[in-house]
Formats: structure tokens, C-alpha cells, sequence
């Protein structure tokens, strides 16, 4: 594959990701087919034109069904609010295009299996945007529980907290809207699924308390509306290994900005790890001299691939950004058959059963056992 034609839906935050990723891609890693952007849909056509001259699209539509259907088009970025992925992905799909989603596959679980359904049947490479799994660092978390460097891992805790939701006056739109998912479970704990699953294999059973800071939200028209989902999510999980764990996501926490908090414990010693500080990772080891018990840095660097193909030197560390074109190289390398580094559409099933069980928990007010089949 020399060449491959790039279609992007949606220019919000994570649409403009996309379109930084698929622009810098070939210069950061000077491999893989030539990437041409080849057509840019929005809600309307001169949002469309502003967007693809700013990102350097080719062709702008106000229709996101004449994207799909262009023969240019080979990869579909798929950056639209969580409720339009279902429909998006199916119909590219069965239109012959590789996809690029942006998590959470669907707030409906029985889209969510449509949509792997349709990855099955088309043939065709469909992955999910999990970029935290792509940081040198949590691969290099990953080589540290290969290595045995914290001996049997009995327990793990992992936080993720932002505060874009925690001014009570924010007006309402539609992240608080039950068409949209349950909240910070499946719009954002999702996030601290996927690096779980990377790290440690699946989840078996959970026990869930979802929690509404604020009822309600002001209107840009006036008045106010109810809150339909949850800003707060805390689970109690057990995993396959048997490893208990805690999992607390809460996007309305004035004060954090960005934050994915780990602890691993072993039984050797423990890791620990905040995407805040993304370009570290601090390890224990119980079994060193008394003297010199503590936890040890570990700073990124070109040792920690693929940091090097960004940066010559340690210590300048990579951004947000950055993620998001490892995971478009990630995703190149699936779409030509080679080993790839990725949540696919299969995986995804799984971290949505988890949510979906999660949230089943919280209604059962008990422990549900994660039925995989």
C-alpha cells in the first residue's frame, strides 16, 4: 500500500487530534503508506470548508454519508459524539472503509456488538482511540510486570479525574444527556479499562456506586434542566488473576486536570504512575538494602520506544498529542497486517461489557459477575 486516503468526521477536540495525528504520522515515524487527507465532514458545509483548509483536507461535505461513500476515502477517523458512533461505523464499514473510532464504542451495549459484528463481517481493521495504552511509559509498566520486578500483582488502584464538569454553573449540553452513555463510567472510566486491560487481562466480577454531584444545569435559554448521568463512578472489581482492585473516575474534581493515577501492588513491591506526570513511572522493590527503601524514578526516554522517534534526548518528555500519532502508526501497521499495539473493536466489546456490568451493579446494588460469551 503506497497511499492511503484519510476521512475524518467531526473537528472538536478529539477531531482535531485525529487531524494532527494523521498529519504528523509519516514525519515522526518516515514509514507506511503515504497519508493524503482526503475529505473532512462536519454538521454543516462551511464549518466543513473552515475546518479542512485549516487541517488540510482536500474536499469539506456538511453530509457525513458523502464522505463515507467517497472511493478516495480508505480510513474513516470517526470523531462525532458518543450517541452518532454506531451508525457511523456500521455504514462505513459496510462501504469497504478501515475505522478509527474515538471511545466509547457506543452507549448501548447492543450497538456495541452491531458494530463489532460489522468489523467481523466487512473484513476490515476497526480500533478504538485508547491512546493512554500507547505512552512508552505504561508499555514500559507492562515490561516491568513481564520481568517480575514487583514479584505476583495482588492488588491494583486506579483513579482518573478532570474537573471540565465541576463548575456547578456549566451550562447543560451533551455529556449530561442520557443519549450520551451513563456518564463517567463509559464516557471516561473507559479510559482506565483499557489500560487494565492491557496490563492485566480482564475483569471478573464488580460491585458499583454511581453518584450525581449536581441535579441539575442551567440552560443557555434559561431555566434548568435535569442531569440524566452520573459524573462519578467508584467500582470494587476482582479480576480473572484474582487480584482485587478499586476504580474511581470523577470528571467534576476541581484541582485535577488530567489525571490517570495508578498503584500496582506485588508481591515484591509496587508501581506507581499519573498521566499528569506522563513521562515517569516510579518503581519499588522490596528486596533492595533497608537503607535504601523507596521508590525509584524512571524517567522517559529513547530507551523507552517509540520515544525515540520523537525526541533524540531524555528527559523532554512527550505530550497528549503525541499519543495519538503512536496510535495512528499502531493503527497503519493493523490496517497492513502487521503486529499492532491497539483496542480493536473485539477488545472494545469487552471493556463495554465491564461498563455495562458496572452499571448493573450499581442498580442490583451488588456484585455482578462479567459474562464474556
Amino acid at each position: 500500500m503506497s497511499s492511503i486516503g484519510i476521512g475524518l468526521i467531526g473537528t472538536g477536540y478529539m477531531g482535531k487530534c485525529h487531524a494532527l495525528a494523521w498529519n504528523a504520522v509519516g514525519p515522526t515515524f518516515g514509514d507506511g503508506p503515504q497519508v493524503r487527507l482526503v475529505h473532512l465532514a462536519e454538521v454543516d458545509q462551511q464549518l466543513a470548508r473552515d475546518k479542512a483548509r485549516a487541517f488540510g483536507f482536500e474536499k469539506a461535505t456538511g453530509n457525513w454519508r458523502d464522505l463515507i461513500a467517497d472511493p478516495e476515502v480508505d480510513v474513516i477517523s470517526i470523531a462525532a459524539p458518543n450517541a452518532f458512533h454506531p451508525e457511523m461505523a456500521i455504514e462505513a464499514l459496510h462501504a469497504g472503509k478501515h475505522i478509527w473510532c474515538e471511545k466509547p464504542m457506543a452507549p448501548k451495549f447492543k450497538d456495541a456488538l452491531k458494530m463489532r459484528e460489522a468489523a467481523r463481517s466487512a473484513g476490515r481493521t476497526a480500533v478504538l482511540g485508547y491512546n493512554y495504552i500507547q505512552n512508552p511509559m505504561i508499555r514500559e509498566i507492562a515490561n516491568l510486570l513481564d520481568e517480575g520486578a514487583i514479584g505476583e500483582v495482588n492488588h491494583i488502584r486506579i483513579e482518573m479525574d478532570e474537573d471540565f464538569m465541576a463548575d456547578p454553573d456549566q451550562f447543560f449540553y451533551w455529556k449530561s444527556e442520557a443519549s450520551s452513555g451513563y456518564g463517567a463510567l463509559d464516557d471516561f472510566a473507559v479510559h482506565p479499562l483499557s489500560l487494565i486491560r492491557v496490563l492485566f487481562g480482564r475483569l471478573a466480577s464488580v460491585t458499583t456506586d454511581m453518584a450525581k454531584p449536581y441535579a441539575e444545569r442551567p440552560l443557555k435559554t434559561g431555566g434548568k434542566r435535569a442531569v440524566e448521568t452520573h459524573d462519578i463512578a467508584s467500582v470494587l472489581f476482582r479480576m480473572e488473576s484474582g487480584a482485587s482492585g478499586v476504580l474511581m473516575a470523577n470528571r467534576a474534581a476541581w484541582g485535577r486536570k488530567g489525571r490517570i493515577a495508578i498503584q500496582i501492588f506485588g508481591s515484591a513491591g509496587s508501581i506507581a504512575y499519573d498521566q499528569e506526570r506522563m513521562n515517569e513511572v516510579e518503581l519499588y522493590r522490596a528486596n533492595g538494602p533497608a537503607r535504601e527503601a523507596g521508590y525509584t524514578r524512571i524517567l522517559a526516554g529513547p530507551a523507552h520506544p517509540p520515544y525515540d522517534s520523537f525526541i533524540p534526548a531524555p528527559g523532554h518528555g512527550l505530550g497528549f498529542n503525541d499519543l495519538k500519532v503512536i496510535e495512528c502508526h499502531h493503527l497503519i501497521a493493523a490496517i497492513e497486517g502487521r503486529d499492532a499495539h491497539v483496542i480493536d473493536f473485539e477488545k472494545g466489546v469487552e471493556i463495554e461489557r465491564a461498563v455495562h456490568a458496572m452499571a448493573a451493579a450499581h442498580e442490583r446494588r451488588g456484585w455482578v459477575d462479567i459474562d464474556y460469551d
